[in-house]
Formats: structure tokens, C-alpha cells, sequence
């Protein structure tokens, strides 16, 4: 009787889980969106700025947002690990993929980053975000001038979720409004990637 009850309660109170990749070329800002995302929506101070080391490998950070659980894999940019990235692919719901709005020099190199990433046959129908991060900053590009760069490749995207969004990581302008736009499409592409149940 006990394993009766105990299997519908965890029945009851099991949430859908997401995981989503944060991605993008080294000093894009990831891991202090990543530590933003999580003071936002957890309520708990992230690491401060001057303390955040360049990613080596993968830090993961958890938000519950009503009925569903968020993983975010923030996985490091630095081109010798940007091989690593496809072994995430077909496990993850969404890709955030974040742009140094203030590095005009890589930008084409940033495009054609993205480029290889939504060409592979893992991400297929998989949600994309791109921010346009460092907003904050007054040498920053405009989505608009970014857009420009990227829309070359746009075709390449499909008939998926995607969107382009200025954020500052650093004051968290534009971040909780990034993120529910994401946990919509995480929840609208169910059926072409349905969640974990835990």
C-alpha cells in the first residue's frame, strides 16, 4: 500500500524538466548571464562579475518557474572546446546562443558559429535565442546591426522558434523577459522535444 501512495504522490508532484544550452564564443558573457538568470528567477545572489573565470568545461545552474524545471548547461566558448557542444545537442529543449555585442571584430566569426550549430541535424526544431548581450555598454551594436550580420544564414533556421533580444547581462535589462519568452517555446516544441519527468 505505502509503494502505492508513494508512486502517486511522486506521480503528483513531478515537474517537466528542460535543459537548455547557453552557448556562444568565449567572453560572451555566458556564466554572468547564467549567474543573472539564476538571482532572477531563484532569488539567490549569483557570483559577482570580477569573479567569474572563463568557462573550462560546463557549469550548470537550476530555476524552477511554475510547473517546470530549467537545467541551463553553460558550456565554454573557447574554440578547442566548441567540439564539445554537439554531445549536448540531442539532449537539450532550447539553445541559447549569446553575442558579445561589443566584439564588431568576431562577429562574422560569431555567425559562423551559429551557423554550424543550427545546421546540425540534433538541434532540428529546437527553439534558438540569441541575446545580444553587453547593452549596457556604449560601444555595444544594435540588434538591428547584428541582425544584419546573421540574416545571411536566417533561411538556415527553418520554420523554428527563434528570436534576437538585447539583454545586459551584467544589470539584467531584458533577461527575465529572454527567459519566458524561451519557457514558452519549451513548452509550445513538447511534442518535438518532450521534457524529463522528475
Amino acid at each position: 500500500m505505502y509503494t502505492l501512495l508513494s508512486g502517486f504522490y511522486n506521480y503528483l508532484t513531478q515537474k517537466e524538466e528542460y535543459n537548455v544550452l547557453i552557448i556562444g564564443l568565449d567572453n560572451a558573457g555566458k556564466t554572468t548571464l547564467l549567474e543573472r538568470i539564476k538571482s532572477i528567477f531563484m532569488g539567490v545572489a549569483g557570483l559577482s562579475p570580477d569573479r567569474i573565470a572563463p568557462t573550462v568545461g560546463l557549469n550548470i545552474g537550476r530555476i524552477e518557474v511554475n510547473s517546470s524545471r530549467i537545467k541551463f548547461w553553460d558550456l565554454g566558448g573557447q574554440r578547442d572546446l566548441q567540439s564539445i557542444w554537439q554531445r549536448y545537442y540531442s539532449d537539450c529543449h532550447a539553445i541559447v546562443f549569446v553575442v558579445d555585442s561589443t566584439d564588431g571584430r568576431r562577429l562574422e566569426e560569431c555567425k559562423d558559429t551559429f551557423e554550424t550549430i543550427i545546421t546540425n541535424d540534433l538541434v532540428e526544431g529546437v527553439p534558438i535565442l540569441m541575446l545580444a548581450n553587453k547593452q549596457d555598454l556604449p560601444n555595444a551594436l544594435r540588434v538591428e546591426e547584428i541582425k544584419e550580420v546573421f540574416n545571411k544564414i536566417a533561411v538556415k533556421l527553418g520554420a523554428r522558434d527563434s528570436r534576437v533580444l538585447p539583454v545586459s547581462a551584467l544589470e539584467g535589462n531584458g533577461v527575465r523577459e529572454a527567459i519566458d519568452w524561451m519557457i514558452k517555446r519549451l513548452q509550445r516544441n513538447k511534442l518535438n522535444r518532450p521534457p524529463l519527468y522528475r
